[in-house]
C-alpha cells in the first residue's frame, strides 16, 4: 500500500497563500540542464506522429466511468496529508459526476457523518485516480479544465509512481493552483533528491488570468530525457534527466493520474466558507504516445 506522504511545503505555493510572488514570478522555471547541455524547451502541443492511447471524453452522464477511474479514500478516517480539511467521497454524485460532457468535481461544506470512514471533516470533495486501471511510462498528457475560485481551494492534476513510495517513486504535478492566487498555475516534480519536504523540488509557474472562469489545456510532455509542463501549447517549465540515478530520476517507470479538489491545508490556506459549493470541471483527459 502506497504511503503517498506528500509533505509539499515548498516555497512557491506557500508564497502564494501569503499573496507574494511565486517561484520568481510568472513564466518562471527551475530545472536541471540536460546532460548534453541542451536546454532548449520543446515546442508545445501534441508531438507530431504521436497517437492517442487512452482518453476519457466524459460523454456519458452519471458517475465517473468505473473502468477508467477509482476513488482514493484511503486517508479519510486518519485525515489527509498536508493538513487538508476535506473528506473524499466514493460513488457520490454530489462530489463527482459526469454531466453535459464534463466531469464535475464539487467541494461542499458539509459533514458526511453517515459515512463509515468519516474522520470529522467539515467539507466533502472527490479524488479520482487511474491507479489499478491505467498507468503509463512517458507520453503526452492533456487535460482541459476550468479551475475553482475561492480562498481555500486547492485543485490538482498530477501523477504518482505505481511503486507507492513517496517521494522515491516520483511525483509529477501537471497543474496546481490555490484559490488565494487563482491566476497562478504551477508545475512541479518531486523525487528522492528533489522534493518539497527538503525544499529541493523543481518547478515553475505561469500566469493564466482566467483560469477559474475559462477552460484551458494543462499539458505534460514526458520522455526518457526530460519532463516538460505547459498550458495551451505554451511550455513554461522543464526538468531534464540529471543522470544521477533513481534518486534524481525515477521517471522511467509507470505513473498513474490523479484529479482532485482539496480544501485548506498547508498550501490551500484559510477557507472562505461563503464560496461553497465550488467546482473543478474537466472537459477531457487524453494520453498520447509515439506511434512506433
Amino acid at each position: 500500500m502506497k504511503t503517498n506522504n506528500r509533505a509539499r511545503t515548498y516555497v512557491c505555493l506557500a508564497a502564494l497563500s501569503l499573496g507574494l510572488a511565486a517561484c520568481g514570478g510568472s513564466d518562471s522555471a527551475s530545472g536541471t540542464p540536460a546532460g548534453n547541455g541542451d536546454t532548449t524547451t520543446p515546442a508545445g502541443g501534441v508531438p507530431e506522429g504521436w497517437k492517442l492511447v487512452w482518453a476519457d471524453e466524459f460523454d456519458v452522464d452519471g458517475l465517473p466511468d468505473a473502468s477508467r477511474w477509482e476513488y482514493d479514500t484511503d486517508r479519510n478516517q486518519a485525515g489527509w496529508y498536508n493538513n487538508e480539511l476535506q473528506y473524499y467521497a466514493r460513488d457520490r454524485a454530489e462530489n463527482a459526476v459526469v454531466s453535459n460532457g464534463k466531469l464535475v468535481i464539487t467541494a461542499r461544506k458539509e459533514q458526511l457523518k453517515t459515512a463509515s470512514d468519516w474522520g470529522g471533516q467539515n467539507y466533502t470533495s472527490a479524488r479520482l485516480v487511474t491507479r489499478g486501471k491505467a498507468s503509463w511510462t512517458y507520453g503526452f498528457y492533456e487535460i482541459r479544465a476550468k479551475l475553482p475560485c475561492g480562498r481555500g481551494t486547492w485543485p490538482a492534476i498530477w501523477m504518482l509512481g505505481t511503486g507507492g513510495a513517496w517521494p522515491s517513486d516520483g511525483e509529477i504535478d501537471i497543474m496546481e493552483q490555490v484559490g488565494s492566487a487563482p491566476s497562478t498555475v504551477l508545475g512541479t516534480i518531486h523525487t528522492e533528491l528533489y522534493n518539497g519536504a527538503k525544499g529541493t523540488q523543481r518547478g515553475g509557474s505561469t500566469q493564466v488570468s482566467d483560469a477559474c472562469t475559462a477552460f484551458h489545456t494543462y499539458q505534460l510532455n514526458w520522455t526518457k530525457d526530460r519532463i516538460v509542463i505547459g498550458v495551451d501549447n505554451k511550455n513554461y517549465f522543464q526538468f531534464a534527466n540529471p543522470g544521477n540515478g533513481y534518486g534524481g530520476w525515477p521517471f522511467d517507470k509507470p505513473q498513474y493520474l490523479l484529479l482532485n479538489l482539496a480544501i485548506g491545508g498547508t498550501l490551500g490556506g484559510s477557507v472562505d466558507d461563503t464560496i461553497f459549493p465550488v467546482q473543478m470541471e474537466v472537459d477531457y483527459v487524453r494520453v498520447y504516445q509515439p506511434a512506433s
